[in-house]
């Protein structure tokens, strides 16, 4: 069996080789309703496999994301060919096929999973018998509800992994790792690295928003109030496709993150715009091409596959994000902020790269001077999110005691914990669906082990005799007992 994912550009190309013009090919598409990334299981004579053809179908038009999708894809697929080799099916499947799956990825398997990733395969195979059982495929699911569960899942609940910066890992990272600077902030000119001022921008625009690495780096000029050369101080993005969950919400961008997209901006963006034009150009017919801005840059109106279309920038999806550029008179300018050698945004996979090249170039100072202590696994852009929400629950904490302390009051008011709830305004700025999410940042408040070591340092210093002295002891004594035997 042979597993596919649509990609609706990629058919237009073909409908062009085979004589479609573009109207007809879109209207085709669009009577079909083919989602983007939406999985096609094929057979060896290269037919639908049903019923898991149908249930990537009801995937895709309930807009689940797709590398959600692409992840319960192959978990079908796996779970297939497991009972192919049993001579059974979906159909046919026992719960004791089901458990013997389930200890094949978790024990027995090539490469053997965790809890984390088998709760995710549980719950592909949760909702794939649950369709199953909608459209009359099969009677029931076919394994027990147990202790009123009907999840396969292994029923623990996960810790969110918060590994934070501090000041001077961060600043390190940020211009040592991404800039090319010595660790004495001298310009490094040995560094061959490209596009320093842009990926300090990055991180800078990462840690003072909280945004996530799928937020940020899908940003568009006009969502800034850059469309127009303006240089605002601060401003305010209006996030919605490109949120976690498709979760709107507001993000404040400081005036440092702004003051570090200006080098960027001046400098690096209009060279590798420039260098990029001939690639642009002959990638014309496949870009979102933009020739207007409405409502104060909160629309666009432009030609996509020959078609005049206009769109609310918050609502434009990723992949038209990274196509979308403005015919300029001078050439074409890309809507994206952050840009590749291409002239077109960054993927997710670029970024990495970028991530590693860093990581690479700080492992080359450590344990020098004026290098901070790293931790052993590299850092990933989360991590600066992470930063940000423990910094700002700290600072708000402090803030919140400070105006309690102020008002000599015994207990806030109902009003003044609602509105200055520090947790509550982190999870604000973060988008997290519940507070229980941004509740796990607490623990981090303080460290732990820290505490643990002051609450028995007085123990450990009262006896007078540490352990390493009482096992010298006894050692001693053997020793004595040998030679006397």
């Amino acid at each position: 069996m042979l597993l596919f994912f649509t990609d609706r550009r990629k058919v237009r190309k073909v409908g062009q080789v085979a004589g479609l013009d573009q109207g007809e090919l879109t209207a085709l598409l669009e009577r079909r309703r083919v989602p983007n990334g939406m999985p096609m299981l094929l057979d060896e004579a290269m037919r639908p496999v049903e019923p898991l053809c149908s249930w990537f179908r009801r995937l895709a038009m309930e807009r689940l994301a797709p590398k959600t999708m692409k992840a319960y894809a192959h978990t079908a697929l796996m779970l297939l060919n497991f009972l192919h080799k049993r001579d059974h099916d979906l159909r046919s499947a026992t719960e004791q096929d089901i458990r013997d799956f389930e200890a094949w990825r978790r024990e027995d398997g090539r490469t053997t999973v965790e809890d984390l990733t088998w709760d995710r395969d549980s719950a592909a195979i949760g909702r794939l018998y649950a369709y199953l059982v909608e459209i009359g495929y099969v009677a029931a699911r076919p394994w027990r509800r147990v202790r009123g569960r009907t999840s396969l899942g292994s029923g623990m609940s996960h810790e969110v992994r918060v590994r934070h910066m501090e000041l001077e890992q961060y600043l390190f990272c940020r211009d040592v790792g991404f800039g090319g600077l010595l660790p004495t902030a001298e310009l490094d000119e040995s560094f061959r690295g490209w596009s320093p001022h842009r990926n300090r921008a990055a991180s800078e625009l990462a840690l003072l928003t909280g945004m996530r690495i799928e937020e940020w780096s899908t940003l568009l000029l006009p969502e800034l109030g850059l469309d127009d050369g303006r240089r605002p101080a601060t401003w305010d993005v209006a996030l919605a496709e490109c949120a976690k969950g498709r979760r709107p919400r507001s993000v404040y961008i400081p005036a440092g993150a702004m003051a570090m997209l200006g080098p960027y901006l001046l400098i690096e963006r209009p060279e590798i715009v420039a260098a990029a034009q001939r690639r642009l150009r002959r990638r014309h017919r496949e870009l979102f091409v933009v020739d207007r801005l409405e409502a104060e840059g909160t629309r666009v109106r432009g030609i996509l596959d020959g078609v005049m279309i206009t769109r609310s920038v918050k609502m434009l999806k990723p992949e038209l994000r990274r196509i979308a550029v403005m015919e300029t008179g001078d050439g074409l300018d890309p809507l994206a902020l952050l840009v590749g050698r291409g002239g077109l945004m960054l993927t997710l996979s670029g970024w990495d790269r970028v991530r590693w090249r860093a990581w690479e170039r700080m492992k080359q100072w450590t344990g020098q001077e004026r290098a901070p202590v790293m931790p052993r696994r590299c850092w990933v852009f989360h991590d600066f999110r992470h930063t940000f929400a423990l910094r700002l629950l700290i600072f708000l904490t402090r803030e919140a005691l400070r105006d309690a302390a102020a008002q000599r009051l015994p207990m806030a008011t109902l009003l003044d914990h609602m509105t200055g709830n520090p947790l509550l305004a982190v999870q604000r700025r973060l988008g997290h669906a519940s507070p229980a999410t941004t509740y796990r940042y607490v623990r981090y408040l303080k460290d732990p082990m820290r505490e643990v070591d002051g609450a028995f340092r007085e123990w450990t210093a009262a006896g007078g005799a540490s352990y390493v002295t009482i096992a010298r002891h006894a050692l001693e004594l053997e020793e004595v007992r040998a030679a006397q035997g």
